[in-house]
């Protein structure tokens, strides 16, 4: 396993990866958390598809579909927000709305584009190992953008996370706080297309998470665990890739998801 470490770590796209993948770690771990607790998976799910919409309009217009997928992802959390917040819709269809028309805006203008699906499948299924040294950056900011705010908003996330009623009843600007969480999703979700892809975004995100909350009761320590579980099934999920010769976002899920249900069925 040493030689297979040091092998795999004399080529500078591997060491890329692997330091794309932790910090990614560190952002699933933190605001992972808060997607648990405020049970928005469905909605993070359909920011990730709606976010389509925006990557296949990027192709259309021949800009950087990775910067347009973000403005998609930040109008669909707020789309969101404000469509089941003032009219009689649900937040469940409203996602279900937003999610299916950012997919069928992506496919449909991808297909008027110029060089149709040159990077479809790696937008869809990911691929870390394209990652680029400025994408590695762009996660570390983005990652402590995110420590920032939970740190100076902890107080005010927890209350919103276990008692939104007892929060508006003190003054808590509890809708505001909710629409901010869901733009930290939202940014979280499109730098991590890159990593798993859209169809497997949720799963990163939620997993670490969900295993560390089986185990351990206080929100840090829970944060902690996530962040550490994270970093283990990409360094894993890249290990077992490399060795096998499989997609490499494919491997961190799957690895993961074996996680879970050992973790599952021993916590039980």
């Amino acid at each position: 396993m040493i030689e297979l470490q040091l092998d795999i770590f004399q080529y500078d796209f591997m060491r890329v990866a692997l330091a794309a993948g932790l910090a990614s770690a560190v952002l699933c771990g933190i605001i992972g958390i808060y997607v648990i607790l405020n049970k928005i998976v469905f909605i993070s799910d359909g920011i990730a598809h709606a976010a389509f919409g925006g990557i296949g309009l990027g192709y259309f217009l021949g800009f950087d579909p990775l910067l347009f997928g973000v403005g998609s992802a930040i109008l669909t959390a707020i789309g969101i927000g404000m469509v089941s917040g003032r009219a009689r819709v649900s937040e469940d269809t409203a996602i279900g709305v937003f999610m299916a028309t950012g997919m069928a805006l992506g496919v449909m203008l991808l297909t008027l584009s110029e060089g149709y699906a040159r990077d479809l499948y790696g937008y869809l299924f990911g691929n870390i190992l394209a990652v680029t040294v400025n994408d590695v950056l762009l996660i570390s900011a983005l990652t402590l953008v995110i420590l920032f705010l939970t740190y100076i908003l902890y107080k005010e996330f927890l209350i919103m996370s276990f008692d939104p009623v007892y929060g508006e009843a003190i003054g808590l600007p509890v809708k505001s706080l909710r629409l901010l969480l869901m733009a930290m999703v939202a940014f979280s979700v499109v730098v991590l297309i890159k990593i798993v892809g859209i169809i497997m975004v949720i799963a990163l995100l939620t997993i670490p998470g969900a295993i560390s909350r089986q185990h351990l009761k206080e929100l840090p320590a829970i944060m902690a665990g996530s962040v550490v579980l994270g970093a283990i099934f990409v360094t894993v999920g890249l290990l077992v890739s490399y060795l096998l010769d499989v997609p490499s976002g494919a491997t961190i899920i799957l690895t993961a998801a074996a996680f879970f249900f050992l973790s599952t069925v021993y916590s039980r």
